[in-house]
């Protein structure tokens, strides 16, 4: 059966099509959004641990780029945006562990004779990277990793970007794309004539330390705001529907779904894909370039909630992020929940903590299991944890978290989005990238002419 749709339909109800349901439905255009799970959000989410409301996914979003703190702002939501607490992370490499440099993106120093670099790499390393960085610019290299490397060095490299990039985006910085994950690096660089001034101009004025915010209450107060201001205004959400297929037609796109009603189709003049593409368009739409855009990397996030004092001292600050190539621990980082987020320590009682590990690296699925998660916690905080004051734990597994953008992955997505059939929009982290702040803008930009007045 074929029902005629008067209005857009939004696939995939995670953040990026949240946003492209939003914006439907505050230009009047009264969307249907279809997810295929029993709940929207996608990996930005809640569980209750130990009697409190805990992320069990994305816990904040970088401030470097507009997009997240825009949104919020739209959303009458400035009042909950809220800092971390200012205090360095960590890092835990082949040689030991060091704080953080403040003044860093991506672990990428701002000042390589800076006083903290100095110290996670040594003298010799930072002395060797500022005069590596004093050379003229020439050809840009397609990887973060291959630019740092010849910009400041392997100890650069390896002790600092090599942690952070495995970290936030679970992959190898060589195997990365420098602007995919780093909008805007290669032409600072090229303008300032340094790998360094480039890291300044791109912080701009932000703070010393980690670049980011989140929300009071955790960052799941996102799409249930969204979801509710779409309903609000006169969108539809519904859960469980199994999207089978998006085909062409003269007259625009037909949505194949499979819901409680059974399967049906939808006609649509405007259908976005918020989701992975790969999965419901003809491949010769798609063309060559989707297994490339495709590729993600699944993450397990596991909670644990602790009674023990002497985390009080936030040993490592806000967390640990850990080198690919420190093999005895198989977490790629470790938040100190309680100690980054003021808001989550008001809201515990004394001595108790919340930490978050993270694991999954290159494409392997790790599945920790309770004795490895308190061997790794205790390794990177240096505290011998005991189990006994273990409060509550949880394991949540993301299969397709955390895009990998592959050197080429700009330019292939731009070849994808002109090659799609008018009424086809295609947004999301498989296209956007890692990260909210790049779902959100891209998906805020690529709506920004169906929403136009007509």
């Amino acid at each position: 059966m074929t029902v005629v749709a008067t209005r857009p339909v939004v696939i995939g109800g995670g953040i990026a099509g949240l946003v492209a349901a939003w914006e439907l439905a505050m230009a009047g255009r009264r969307p249907l959004l279809l997810e295929r799970s029993q709940a929207v959000g996608g990996p930005v989410a809640r569980h209750i641990l130990a009697g409190i409301e805990l992320d069990a996914g994305a816990e904040s979003f970088a401030t470097g780029r507009p997009a997240v703190t825009d949104l919020l702002v739209d959303l009458g939501m400035a009042d909950a945006i809220v800092p971390p607490a200012p205090m360095a992370a960590w890092v835990r490499h082949e040689g030991g562990s060091a704080a953080l440099p403040a003044g860093a993106l991506l672990g990428i120093p701002a000042d390589p004779l800076a006083d903290d670099v100095v110290a996670a790499i040594g003298v010799e390393a930072a002395a060797q990277a500022a005069a590596l960085d004093a050379r003229p610019v020439g050809a840009l290299p397609d990887s973060l990793g291959a630019l740092v490397e010849a910009r400041m060095g392997r100890q650069v490299l390896r002790r600092l970007v090599d942690p952070v990039v495995g970290g936030v985006h679970a992959a190898d910085p060589w195997l990365l794309e420098i602007d995919a994950v780093a909008p805007g690096l290669s032409s600072a660089v090229t303008t300032t004539g340094s790998l360094a001034a480039a890291v300044r101009t791109l912080r701009g004025a932000a703070a010393p330390g980690s670049a980011v915010a989140g929300i009071d209450g955790g960052m799941a107060e996102l799409p249930r705001v969204l979801a509710e201001r779409i309903i609000r205004h006169g969108g539809e959400i519904r859960c469980n529907a199994h999207v089978l297929g998006v085909r062409t037609t003269p007259s625009g796109q037909r949505v194949v779904l499979a819901d409680t009603d059974g399967q049906r189709s939808l006609d649509a003049d405007l259908v976005v894909i918020a989701c992975a593409a790969a999965d419901l368009l003809d491949p010769d739409v798609l063309g060559p370039a989707v297994p490339t855009i495709s590729m993600t990397t699944p993450v397990t996030l596991v909670t644990l909630v602790l009674d023990d004092p002497r985390l009080d001292a936030a040993p490592r600050g806000t967390g640990v992020l850990v080198s690919r190539r420190v093999t005895q621990i198989s977490a790629k980082a470790l938040t100190h929940a309680s100690v980054k987020w003021p808001w989550l320590a008001d809201r515990l009682p004394s001595g108790r903590h919340v930490l978050r590990l993270s694991y999954g690296r290159g494409g392997s699925i790790a599945t920790p299991d309770p004795a490895t998660v308190l061997a790794d916690a205790s390794a990177l905080l240096d505290i011998d944890l005991r189990p006994q004051d273990l409060i509550d734990s949880a394991v949540v597994r993301w299969p397709s978290a955390l895009p990998q953008a592959r050197p080429g992955h700009l330019a292939e997505v731009r070849a994808l989005r002109a090659a799609l059939p008018p009424g086809l929009v295609l947004i999301g982290g498989a296209v956007a990238g890692n990260g909210l702040s790049s779902i959100v803008a891209d998906a805020r930009t690529q709506l920004r002419a169906p929403c136009a007045p007509s």
